[in-house]
Parts: C-alpha cells; structure tokens; sequence
C-alpha cells in the first residue's frame, strides 16, 4: 500500500511538472491573439449586429470562440496550435448541428484555415481567413468552393469591432 501510495504520488508530480513545462508559452501559440476580445460583428449585407467573445482558456492553450446573433443563432470554436503538426486547428459547432473543422496556419497579418464539409453528396472546401486590420479590427471572410467550380463562394464576409 506504501509503495502504492509513493508511486501515485510521483506519478501526479511528474503529470504536473510536465503541464508546468508545456504551457503554450511559445510564440506560435500567441499567433492568433489578435482576434481576442468582446466583438460587434457586422457585415455588408444587412444591418444584424452580431456579438463574438473571444477568450483565452486551459492556461492560453485554447481560444474559445462564442457567437451568436440576435435571431437565436449561436456557435462556439476552440482554436489551438499543435505543435507537433505545426499547424493551427479550429474545431466550429453550431445550435444548427454544423461542425466544421479547420486547419491552417498564420501567414504575416492573416490566420488560414481550411477544411472541407459534406454536403449534398458532395465534398465542398472551406476556406477562413481572418485579417488583422491596422485599425485593431478584424475582417473573417468565409468562402466555400464545390468540386465543379472554379471560383471561391462567400459563405460570411464579417467585421469585427471591439465593443
């Protein structure tokens, strides 16, 4: 029972030491903090004001994304660097049932991802890119593509605004 006890004890210390070690302080981690903040999220088409939360969690591990539009509309991502793949991952579900999964990296003032959802029978691309705009906004533009067509879609082409 004491050898028992002394191994568990060791065990939890080492699970701790290592968490302590890997606490995404690395720079990669950091790529995506421009887009951290309480948002209004506006686009072109109409008038709707959108809100997004994005925070933070799991020690800076994690960005948690919380939207939702004033019809009832919301969805949440949780967005992480892997640095064993080096790339960035975002994982997207909605109240509609959507998930959408996403993966990409930043390049100079823009985070890339990009993934692909069934639909219809077909595989149809996905393509973010959020731009850190000079003003501190940010620009998401959603663009889809099916497997006939040449051109990219737009799916969401939203500004985000500190509130």
């Amino acid at each position: 029972m004491k050898n028992t006890f002394l191994t568990l004890c060791c065990l939890l210390l080492t699970v701790s030491s290592q968490a302590a070690i890997n606490n995404c302080s690395d720079k990669n981690y950091r790529a995506f903090d421009f887009w951290l903040g309480q948002w209004q999220v506006t686009t072109t088409k109409d008038n709707i004001v959108r809100t997004s939360k994005i925070s933070q969690i799991n020690d800076g591990c994690t960005i948690l994304e919380e939207y939702s539009t004033p019809s009832g509309y919301t969805g949440k991502s949780f967005n992480i660097y892997d640095k064993n793949s080096g790339k960035w991952h975002q994982t997207w579900t909605d109240n509609s049932g959507l998930l959408l999964i996403l993966t990409g990296n930043r390049v100079a003032n823009q985070m890339i991802l990009s993934g692909s959802l069934e639909q219809n029978g077909e595989t149809v691309m996905q393509r973010i890119i959020w731009t850190a705009n000079k003003d501190g906004s940010v620009r998401q533009h959603w663009q889809t593509k099916k497997p006939n067509e040449d051109n990219w879609q737009d799916a969401f082409d939203g500004l985000y605004r500190k509130k």
